[in-house]
């Protein structure tokens, strides 16, 4: 596609609670995601670095042992190799994601 207008962008479910669209390439993926209140992922690992930053509400990212509360505008950064995982509140977050794969 190329072009995404956040504002208007069609999400499909991805998983219960989980709705989004993806874009990937050979070595990127970017995804845009609206993920239920009261959600939780399960922690994991992945050989590849993970960015991405908070659109609408909020939600909590566990990195390592580090914890934090991510609102509008804030991002995070998650290293190849660190154990993660993720939290929504008592709100939906809207969160644009990127995945860098090494070829």
């Amino acid at each position: 596609m190329g072009f995404w207008d956040l504002k208007t962008l069609k999400l499909d479910e991805f998983r219960p609670g989980i709705r989004s669209k993806l874009e990937s390439g050979s070595n990127l993926t970017m995804a845009f995601m609206e993920i239920a209140p009261n959600k939780e992922g399960t922690a994991h690992d992945h050989p590849f670095d993970q960015c991405g930053v908070v659109i609408e509400g909020e939600i909590e990212m566990s990195i390592r042992e580090e914890k934090k509360l991510l609102r509008l505008m804030e991002t995070y950064f998650i290293p190849a190799g660190a154990k993660h995982n993720w939290k929504t509140m008592s709100s939906a977050a809207k969160i644009l994601d990127i995945v860098v794969k090494q070829g």
